[in-house]
């Protein structure tokens, strides 16, 4: 393995290690370091401390005897709060209590002696997850174990030790990479639109995760299943001209943080034996989601030991795209001969109706993580059965899901314990219109609000003003239909009659786009003899009406974004083939991760689930559309199913 020297130079950071150039989304990292616990804080700063949240919702278990912390746990849940020894592996389904685990685990370490607060390191993925983690061992009577995020962890240890290591000051760390990536393509003489750039970014940062440098990247990617709608040549221009620019200003980005810290721990056998020293004893959470790069500082971490106890479930492995990869977790065994393995299973979220359906979604699932899955088993009462709807256009599929949704709330179910889960976020809009219209309230999660993207705004902007002066504007000559017109319109934003390859910003500016087509369509359909002008005044009450502030109520979200969150009532909307699974998921692999991002959202649920989907896109359009393949031979009845139509009869 290639090793990278750190160059000693006060003002420079040294270069990347070739083979390990870091994580991006869904990884929320956050470059400032949290406030130090007052009741731990040493006497002196060490790299080590700091960084605990505050209090939590109740009050710390009182000191007693360490078998008190197993109190409640089921069998399996116990057996991982005892195998203290050795390497650990947990494989845990859905709702069966992983954190519970293994926060136990630790705290029953410290309570009986064997595991010193200090020296363990609890990794995570949030910053959410690390402070729940941290607030749970304070319950338990284990404050002072660190739990932090990787880029949490290794920020500290890279700011500690970077004056022993290279010298002078840890360079300037960048709040956000874009404007840089901008530049770099403004020197490579291409410009980049506001998608463009957010898609030109992610793919520096997948780039950085996978550990490919500048030079590999073309070749990098055609070596992958990745899709992108750019020329893979010119990215890498781009990438490289970013990485350059950084080194003229002694800048670092985020996936450097990871980065430097794999080159300093390499390079530098004292260093890596003062951490080793400290932490002994590391837990890792959502291993499923570990990229190459995070598993080589884990490797850097533990040395020749084999302290580490590791957590996941291979089938909610759905950030692929991003660099993530079960393999560490199912290779765990192979790499860790005498490693102790629990499984849990017991779920404790679900209903035993909602279980039945994730359970039947994994057994149709192909690939080496559906080797792996689990078979949960619920330990709640039984539920209603989950609720399959058909409905004749995706209007009709909100409308109808708008009212089942008021009619939860008006039953007692809280507003804020209802979610509306879809594939990608252009679907937010007409969820968004249908709630409103309901007078639900709602709110938007991992995503801006439809009106308020960029490129809706621009697109708007661009109507207006077509509208305005369409009569003196060549880009209208001939264009009567109201439908044609905003295509042309929309056209010089970057909307085309095909989508994109691939995924990403730039197909979601695609979507955005598509969108108001659809809606223009479907407007013209309505009202005949309306014109530019009307559709703007359209856009602008619809706009108006979703501006209004945010409250506690009903949450929109992509599947994506509703990862690690659950709620009593789950919709999920618009499973239809082309959506559920998207268009661009061609190979196997890909088809997968589309399945298992479905069981991810069906197991959010824990008494209310409703599927659904549409046949068409627009009332009276074709009825071609058919449900979602994952769905095959799981519906009741032979896969019979509630019929909803399009003028507003309620199927459910």
């Amino acid at each position: 393995m290639e090793r990278t020297t750190p160059v000693r130079h006060s003002r420079r950071a040294p270069p990347l290690a070739r083979r390990h150039p870091a994580p991006s989304p869904p990884y929320r990292y956050d470059n400032r370091i949290p406030p130090v616990d007052s009741g731990a804080r040493p006497s002196h700063p060490t790299w080590q401390h700091g960084g605990v949240t505050a209090a939590t919702h109740s009050s710390p278990l009182p000191p007693r005897d360490a078998d008190a912390v197993l109190e409640g746990l089921d069998p399996e849940q116990r057996a991982v709060a005892t195998a203290l020894h050795g390497p650990v592996c947990v494989l845990a389904g859905a709702g069966t209590g992983k954190t519970r685990a293994i926060t136990h685990r630790i705290a029953y370490g410290v309570r009986a002696g064997i595991l010193q607060p200090a020296s363990v390191l609890a990794v995570t993925f949030t910053n959410r997850a690390a402070g729940e983690m941290r607030g749970r061992l304070r319950q338990l009577g284990a404050s002072g174990v660190q739990a932090r995020t990787f880029h949490s962890a290794a920020l500290r240890q890279l700011q500690f030790f970077w004056p022993k290591a290279v010298g002078g000051e840890l360079p300037r760390l960048l709040d956000r990479k874009a404007q840089l990536v901008a530049e770099a393509a403004a020197r490579c003489r291409v410009r980049l639109d506001r998608g463009e750039l957010r898609e030109v970014t992610g793919e520096i940062e997948w780039a950085k995760v996978t550990q490919t440098v500048p030079a590999d990247y073309v070749a990098a990617l055609g070596k992958s299943s990745r899709e992108t709608a750019r020329d893979a040549a010119e990215t890498g221009q781009i990438y490289a001209a970013y990485e350059q620019l950084k080194r003229d200003r002694s800048v670092i980005d985020f996936e450097d943080v990871l980065l430097l810290t794999v080159a300093v721990l390499q390079d530098r056998r004292d260093i890596a034996e003062q951490v080793r020293g400290q932490y002994q004893h590391f837990v890792v959470d959502e291993y499923q989601d570990v990229s190459p790069l995070q598993q080589r500082l884990l490797e850097l971490w533990l040395g020749d030991r084999e302290t580490l106890c590791v957590v996941g479930d291979a089938s909610q492995t759905i950030y692929s795209f991003t660099g993530a990869t079960p393999d560490h977790l199912l290779n765990f065994r192979t790499r860790h001969p005498g490693a102790t393995v629990v499984k849990l299973v017991r779920d404790y979220r679900s209903s035993p109706q909602v279980v039945h359906l994730a359970n039947g979604l994994l057994g149709q699932a192909r690939g080496r993580a559906a080797d792996h899955r689990l078979e949960l088993v619920s330990q709640r009462g039984k539920g209603p059965e989950p609720v399959y709807t058909e409905y004749g256009d995706e209007p009709a599929e909100a409308e109808g899901t708008a009212r089942r949704v008021r009619d939860l709330i008006a039953a007692g179910v809280p507003a804020g314990e209802i979610a509306v889960l879809f594939r990608i976020n252009a679907q937010s809009e007409v969820y968004e219109q249908a709630l409103a219209d309901a007078g639900v309230p709602y709110q938007l999660r991992g995503a801006e609000r439809f009106f308020e993207r960029q490129e809706v705004r621009e697109a708007g902007a661009a109507l207006r003003g077509a509208a305005r002066f369409g009569g003196n504007d060549a880009l209208l000559d001939g264009m009567v239909e109201l439908p044609s017109q905003v295509r042309a319109v929309l056209s010089t934003k970057g909307w085309t009659d095909q989508p994109p390859a691939g995924s990403g910003a730039v197909r979601d500016r695609w979507e955005s786009l598509a969108a108001l087509v659809r809606l223009a369509e479907d407007f013209a359909g309505a009202r005949p003899e309306a014109t530019l002008a009307d559709l703007v005044a359209e856009l602008d009450e619809r706009a108006v009406a979703q501006h209004a502030p945010m409250v506690q109520g009903v949450t929109l979200a992509s599947l994506h974004a509703a990862k690690g969150l659950e709620w009593d009532a789950v919709f999920l909307v618009g499973l239809a083939e082309g959506t559920v699974p998207i268009t661009y998921a061609k190979t196997e692999a890909q088809v997968e991760e589309e399945r298992r991002l479905l069981y991810v959202g069906v197991t959010r649920a824990r008494t209310h689930l409703s599927l659904s989907w549409s046949l068409s896109r627009s009332p009276g359009g074709r009825p071609t559309r058919k449900a979602t393949r994952f769905l095959a031979g799981l519906r009741p009845g032979g896969g019979r199913v509630a019929r909803a139509v399009a003028d507003g009869a309620g199927g459910s």
